[in-house]
């Protein structure tokens, strides 16, 4: 069972963008009340006022973010666990890493699945004949070469899947699950139609469904499958599970409500390659002043799926934490710990980059002072969520970050929920490593989420600046303060 970890959510109004601020940072007065009791704390180092500005200024000017963005996503393209581009992606990275004089720019070897697409359609047969638009879900089995051809039953949850009974032996099952409404701060309910995606083929598998189909998972459509990951577990019988447009979904559900038999043919070729395939997370860092040993790592996940460019998804999340160190770098700003990038391999289908790289450096996570993940697109940027494991630094971390948003904008608000982190950077979460999620709007990330349509014009230039901003300055603060984001006293670090 995965641990819960106690989150505080931390949202930064953009006015951090708007330089010269005078509203104190650090009066209690000037910030909204929390409801958490929280304890007093050290004051947050007076210069880091100026430093939060010189970042601003200097991005404001523009940052070489976009620019990198277009040659990853343009150039390279998609980037899928396995494949040739993945790997070209990250020597590219490195190269380009390199060329901006970081230090100790280096690959660490991961392991990771390959699975292949191939060629795959869906055709509906009756009650008239029309191709439908489809993706085969990641890590989905092929059909037999002539395909499946069958009835096919659509349900609007799994208590309903369950009342088919015996009737879903050898049908197709598709879930119609419409996703809530996304918004600005959470995006929209991505778990509640992901889970679909996730285990609907193990739960139509065990009433004897030939296959399943699943909506995309998305709120807005312009007839555009959403692909993602699944996963057969335990299941006895392993089916072919593929999306398909929320515009299809609700037609064969129309249909079928209507009194009529909706029979398609399904064609995948889809595999999984015996053997893991090499790939490598790519490293690079400035390194600290006094405290080089302690660690604040920033970063994203390089591989995407094999559609679209991965722009979003998460190409500008790497780009991101690439440029901000590159700002920091510019400016001269050293700060006592060593920051540093991780771009991790296999985050979409496996997570092998994140496990390797908490394997790899586990014997030195208790010197992680925290790890910042970007994987929510370049929408306008909205702050950090934050996971704690140790329930004792949950107060003075709250607190702290608290000082933080003081320091990034005055309009900012702190609240306490249970979540946040990332994917990647959730296999340091047990060693006791504070998991922040760089978070920005999210009201139409999900329009394109694991779609042909995720590429480089859906992202703003200016916007992208404004989180590679957000980045470099609560990367330096959490880097550079004199102890860590769980400790209230700081006098013993002095």
């Amino acid at each position: 069972m995965k641990k819960r970890h106690f989150s505080i959510v931390l949202l930064i109004a953009p006015a951090f963008f708007v330089v010269a601020q005078t509203a104190s940072a650090q009066d209690p007065a000037s910030r909204p009340k929390t409801a958490a009791s929280q304890p007093a704390i050290a004051p947050l180092p007076a210069e880091y006022k100026a430093i939060v500005e010189r970042i601003a200024v200097h991005t404001q000017a523009g940052t070489d973010g976009y620019r990198k963005l277009s040659e990853l996503c343009d150039t390279i393209g998609n980037r899928l666990s396995g494949s040739a581009n993945l790997e070209r992606a990250v020597e590219w990275a490195v190269a380009t890493l390199k060329k901006d004089g970081h230090e100790n720019v280096r690959t660490d070897p991961v392991e990771v699945v390959k699975w292949v697409r191939g060629r795959e359609s869906l055709e509906m047969i009756e009650p008239r004949p029309t191709k439908l638009h489809m993706l085969g879900l990641g890590g989905s089995v092929a059909t037999p070469p002539e395909g499946i051809t069958a009835e096919v039953l659509a349900v609007p949850n799994q208590d309903a899947l369950q009342e088919l009974g015996e009737r879903a032996r050898g049908k197709i099952v598709l879930f119609d699950v419409p996703m809530p409404v996304e918004n600005a701060e959470r995006g929209a309910g991505y778990g509640t139609s992901a889970r679909y995606r996730v285990m609907g083929a193990r739960w139509a598998s065990e009433l004897g469904a030939a296959a399943v189909l699943v909506r995309s998972a998305t709120t807005h459509s312009l007839r555009t499958p959403h692909t993602g990951a699944m996963n057969y577990f335990d299941a006895k019988a392993r089916i072919p599970a593929a999306s398909v447009t929320v515009e299809d979904a609700a037609m064969i559900s129309r249909l079928q409500a209507a009194g009529h038999t909706v029979r398609v043919t399904l064609k995948m070729e889809a595999r999984t390659e015996e053997k893991l395939a090499p790939s490598a997370n790519v490293i690079a860092e400035l390194r600290g002043r006094e405290r080089p040993d302690e660690i604040v790592v920033i970063g994203g996940h390089l591989d995407s799926w094999d559609v679209g460019q991965g722009a979003q998804d998460d190409g500008a999340g790497c780009i991101m934490a690439m440029e901000a160190l590159n700002v920091l770098r510019k400016l001269d700003l050293q700060p006592r710990r060593t920051i540093r990038v991780v771009l991790f391999t296999n985050e979409e289908n496996g997570l092998a980059g994140g496990k390797a790289y908490a394997a790899k450096y586990a014997d030195a996570l208790s010197m992680h002072a925290a790890a910042i993940e970007s994987d929510s697109g370049g929408g306008a940027f909205r702050g950090y969520s934050a996971s704690v494991k140790d329930e004792s630094e949950r107060p003075a971390c709250l607190a702290r970050l608290e000082q933080v948003a003081g320091l990034l904008g005055p309009a900012g608000s702190v609240n306490a929920e249970l979540g946040g982190g990332g994917a990647d950077i959730s296999p340091m979460g047990p060693a006791g490593v504070p998991m922040l999620g760089h978070r920005v709007d999210m009201t139409h990330y999900f329009d394109i989420h694991h779609t042909e349509a995720d590429t480089v014009d859906k992202i703003d230039p200016r916007e992208l600046d404004k989180n590679i901003a957000g980045l470099a300055a609560t990367a330096y603060i959490l880097a550079d303060m004199p102890g860590r984001l769980g400790e209230p006293d700081w006098r013993r670090n002095r």
